[in-house]
């Protein structure tokens, strides 16, 4: 399922969207398109996108490198570290480690707990004591985005490699600092940070199979095939559209990050990234249909 086609680091322009050919430097600049229109009607709204289709080369890029709360996207990034640690041998997929709901926080070596009423995945909370694999506390961190899981593994696997490694793969505009709800460190602005351009960087070398292995990234798109949270990128597409795609929201910030399988066989996949600020908690299912109005939008252009 990984595409094996040479990744460029698109130049960086002030106009809002760029759209990139495989064959020229960036030939074609369009100020005023129906997606940017779209964007321009959320009032009050901070909407980044960040596409690559890998049939045409073809990029949009709309304030691509603004950073944004990562919300749960990071954990993509925090399973790729996984992988590569299992790779390494450092670990072993099928180990069991306990579940645990304490934490050390990076701000002031404190001790805090997560609150399952907070967390979309429940079901690890009442288990605690008991032990779950690696592999499926890495599936629940996925595909039902469990806060949990997430905390248990970047325990195990370290934070700070977590970032290492998405520095080595040379991902522009992603930091992982801390865990999920390290409230301490939130305090002092020690957060995760991410850009529709980092996210979708992400994307395209997975989808490559540049991450960690060919094997392992085959294994991660299949995760990412099975998220459970399909409002934005994939609502408003044909149901024979597969996406490999990860979800993200906390407060004001309403994300979704995915590999886009269209429905012809023969057609390569495309990269999409969308990031937002400025929706209300209560407002999370506007949120999620301007996301996949936007998905929509760029899916009927590359038809």
């Amino acid at each position: 399922m990984a595409w094996f086609i040479m990744a460029r680091k698109p130049a960086k322009y002030n106009t809002q969207i760029t759209l990139a050919m495989e064959n020229s430097e960036y030939s074609k600049i369009t100020p005023v398109t129906e997606i940017e229109a779209f964007i321009a009607a959320q009032k009050d709204k901070t909407i980044s996108v960040a596409f690559h289709d890998f049939e045409t080369g073809k990029q949009i890029l709309i304030k691509a490198d603004k950073p944004y709360h990562p919300a749960s996207t990071f954990k993509v990034h925090v399973m790729m570290e996984v992988f590569r640690q299992a790779q390494e041998g450092v670990l072993s997929l099928d180990d069991c480690i306990l579940i645990i709901n304490s934490f050390t926080s990076i701000a002031d070596g404190s001790k805090y707990s997560l609150d399952v009423n907070d967390d979309a995945e429940q079901t690890l909370y009442p288990r605690s004591g008991e032990s779950e694999s690696i592999r499926e506390l890495t599936r629940l961190m996925i595909v039902r985005s469990s806060n949990l899981a997430t905390n248990i593994l970047l325990e195990k696997v370290g934070t700070h490699n977590v970032n290492d490694f998405i520095q080595a793969l040379g991902i522009e505009g992603v930091i992982v600092r801390r865990g999920v709800e390290d409230n301490a460190a939130f305090r002092l602005g020690m957060n995760n940070s991410a850009t529709a351009r980092g996210l979708t960087q992400t994307m395209q070398m997975i989808a490559e199979g540049k991450v960690v292995s060919t094997q392992a990234s085959e294994k991660m798109i299949e995760i990412l095939l099975g998220q459970e949270f399909n409002e934005s990128i994939p609502a408003l597409l044909p149901n024979s559209v597969k996406v490999a795609h990860k979800t993200g929201w906390t407060n004001d910030v309403y994300h979704d990050t995915g590999i886009i399988y269209a429905e012809r066989e023969d057609r390569k996949p495309y990269v999409l990234s969308i990031m937002t600020k400025g929706f209300a908690e209560d407002q999370g299912s506007a949120a999620h249909q301007c996301m996949a109005n936007i998905s929509r939008l760029i899916f009927e252009q590359i038809q």
